[in-house]
This record gives C-alpha cells, structure tokens and sequence, in this order.
C-alpha cells in the first residue's frame, strides 16, 4: 500500500468532467484506489463518490493505492491529477 497527498489545482475543482476523468484514470487499474479528503474515505473510482466530496481547487486529498499494480496506479493519478484533470 502506498500513499501521497496531492493538491488539486484545476481552477474548478472535481466538477464531473475532471472527476470522471480522475475515476476513468483509477479504473485502468486493478489495485484499489481510494482517496481521503475532509475525514472521509471514498472509492476513487466512483464518480459519485468523487462528486460528493465536493473537492475544490486547492484542496488537498490523500491518494491510496493497494494491490498489484499500485505503484504505476499512483504515478498515473498524481500526473493526472498535476496537469489539471483535462482544464
């Protein structure tokens, strides 16, 4: 299991098409991947889990990933989520 935080720096936060990115991202791999933000644990890979957290720019989430292909799962995230989610 690894984990890191990371900023979310799209001037709109996870609106739905930066989510559905973000959750299209963890879905390429068989690992679990989940974040915390605000207390809360959520499945990264659901958009609606990703929706309601209500993740803003500038706030900071706490990425975990665990299983198999956890390592290449974080790297790809981090980036994805460093150039913006799409914005």
């Amino acid at each position: 299991m690894i984990k890191k935080k990371v900023t979310i720096m799209n001037p709109t936060g996870l609106h739905l098409r930066p989510a559905g990115i973000f959750c299209n991202m963890a879905s390429r791999y068989q690992c679990k991947v989940t974040f915390e933000y605000d207390n809360i644990s959520a499945n990264a890979k659901s958009v609606l889990s990703v929706l309601g957290a209500c993740i803003k720019k500038g706030d900071e989430i706490e990425l975990t990933c665990e299983g198999e292909d956890e390592e290449e799962a974080m790297r790809a995230m981090v980036e994805a989520i460093e150039g913006g989610l799409g914005e």
